[in-house]
């Protein structure tokens, strides 16, 4: 696509902001904002400044300017307005979860091959440099062969039986929380660092407070959707893993941590120190500074600020939507996650909670191999 990429956003709560300043971080134009309400709208777009105007969805499904939507609303609307955008014939990218269900996410990947349009999913993490050494360093077989894989993604901004938000109740966010809002991001992070994929699960949950109200007494009522989910896993090549997913976990704010254990090395990366990448031996172990001197061409290629200037969330949400407008482009960078991957991340989450329900072994069936309509997004 030739020119500036102009983008309209619906819903400009904290994600609507986060993609406001990645467009404009790559290149591209917020060029229409559309929220809940009018006021909402208005106000965002003022804040945005330039020539951004307020609008309507259906304002933004219309707008002959417009080249991409992102769709940063509650999670029941994403599949219904991800399938408008695809019918306007417009490029989107859409929030995780793309859909609450297997299926719908199944037929928003079918409309969007169908359609020839770009369709992505912020599965931000995966442009940390340091994931994308881990990953390089898998691949060339560093840590030979990977035999168990772990790891945990903790919060506690949900800790307080007071804590409320949209995402606690199961008909905005979706039939589960813990696991559906962040658990998806740990096990895509995981299948692209260590090239396995997971194939069957057993998990349990817990919900620590089963009413929230806040303080001012407005409350949620009874709450159907998990704080705490934990599972065990196997992969397609023979290594076994475990997880911990947690949104009630006191002094973690966003810790997504992984450990990629071979035969060789291990590997272990924490989003709370994004800037090393932790490769461990028998007889001496090491930390690899973001940046630093011998690092891989993948890694490097994200590796935008010298050496001990940090970079962090937003960065990475910069190069993702920068890699999504160069697809938009006609050039799809190596590692870019689409909607395929938001359809494999809502599998696993179905696998979840039927085993959580169960109590017992689930398969993962995802398999794109067998759709004509989509390759492996790997």
């Amino acid at each position: 696509m030739p020119g500036r990429v102009r983008a309209g956003i619906v819903g400009m709560g904290f994600m609507g902001q986060v993609h406001a300043r990645a467009i404009r971080a790559a290149g591209g134009e917020v060029a229409a904002v559309a929220d809940s309400a009018p006021a909402g709208a208005e106000q965002a777009a003022r804040l945005i400044g330039g020539d951004c105007r307020a609008a309507t969805f259906d304002g933004l499904l219309q707008s002959a300017d417009l080249d991409v939507i992102h769709i940063c609303t509650p999670n029941h609307l994403h599949h219904e307005q991800a399938l408008a955008v695809i019918e306007a014939g417009k490029h989107v990218v859409c929030e995780k979860p793309l859909a609450t269900s297997e299926s719908a996410a199944r037929q928003l990947v079918a409309a969007a091959a169908a359609a020839g349009l770009v369709a992505t999913v912020p599965f931000i993490y995966r442009f940390y440099p340091s994931v994308r050494e881990a990953r390089a360093r898998v691949g060339r077989g560093d840590a030979g062969r990977l035999r168990v894989l772990h790891g945990s993604y903790l919060q506690d901004w949900l800790a307080s039986s007071e804590d409320n938000n949209w995402r606690v109740s199961a008909a905005l966010g979706g039939p589960s929380r813990a696991f559906g809002d962040i658990g998806v991001h740990w096990c895509d992070l995981l299948e692209f660092t260590s090239g396995h994929r997971i194939t069957r699960v057993t998990a349990r949950m817990l919900t620590a407070h089963s009413d929230r109200g806040s303080a001012d007494g407005d409350g949620a009522g009874a709450v159907g959707t998990e704080d705490v989910a934990t599972l065990l896993f196997e992969t397609d090549q023979g290594a076994i893993g475990s997880a911990v997913m947690s949104q009630i976990t006191l002094g973690r704010k966003n810790r997504l941590w992984f450990s990629l254990d071979g035969d060789l090395a291990s590997l272990c990366f924490d989003q709370e120190l994004p800037e090393l990448l932790w490769v461990g031996g028998r007889d001496a172990s090491s930390l690899v500074l973001r940046g630093s001197a011998g690092i891989s061409p993948e890694a490097a290629r994200y590796n935008i600020l010298p050496v001990g200037h940090p970079q962090g969330y937003q960065d990475s949400f910069n190069a993702f939507v920068a890699d999504t407008y160069q697809a938009i482009g006609g050039e799809k960078p190596e590692g870019l996650p689409t909607f395929a991957d938001g359809w494999r991340a809502a599998a696993i989450t179905g696998a979840v909670l039927e085993s959580a329900r169960s109590g017992s072994w689930v398969e993962v069936t995802w398999s794109p191999r067998s759709l004509s309509f989509v390759t492996d997004p790997r």
